[in-house]
């Protein structure tokens, strides 16, 4: 005999008491492990950069992770990306989670993140409607900006991240993330 698992739709999962560090991939509860020191340190620096750029022109609005993307329905998946922003004409501020994806996810990749892991993210991403995803790897120093399933270009410690035209004129020098 078979079980079956009771899929979580993205309201049942809002409304849970401990559903910090968690995200729900097609209806099923998966966790997340607290990220280190270093990773947090990488983030809050992208944050700060991009969202600070983007406040000065009013281009929109950023959040950090635990922020809530329902990216899918039936059976419903919400995401929480390092870093994203949101373009002012598509920003909403909802009791829930965000409805829809951002324009721009930046995930850090933790210590105890596989490869796998990392590309299943960018794929819903991408999927989704994220126009660009930027990757950033502490463990080679090195990022990967992701404008579509085939177009990728990789960011070594010398070069600058940028996210194109969704957030024109941002850019950010790679090296400033991980100097300490």
């Amino acid at each position: 005999m078979a079980l079956q698992t009771k899929l979580v739709t993205a309201e049942e999962f809002f409304w849970m008491p401990d559903s910090k560090g968690l995200e729900l991939i097609d209806g099923e509860i998966r966790k997340m492990s607290p990220a280190g020191g270093k990773h947090g340190r990488i983030a809050s620096r992208v944050h700060i950069s991009l969202g600070t750029y983007v406040q000065k022109r009013g281009l929109g609005e950023t959040t950090i992770a635990e922020t809530g993307y329902l990216i899918r329905r039936n059976p419903d998946t919400v995401r929480a990306p390092d870093v994203a922003f949101v373009q002012r004409e598509r920003w909403t501020e909802p009791d829930g989670y965000f409805l829809g994806p951002p324009d721009l996810a930046v995930e850090v990749i933790s210590p105890n993140d596989t490869y796998g892991e990392v590309d299943e993210k960018v794929f819903d991403w991408l999927r989704s409607g994220v126009q660009i995803v930027i990757v950033i790897n502490p463990r080679n120093q090195s990022a990967t900006i992701h404008r579509s399933l085939t177009e990728t270009a990789r960011v070594e410690i010398d070069g600058s991240l940028d996210a194109g035209d969704v957030v024109p004129g941002w850019t950010l020098p790679l090296r400033d993330l991980f100097v300490p």
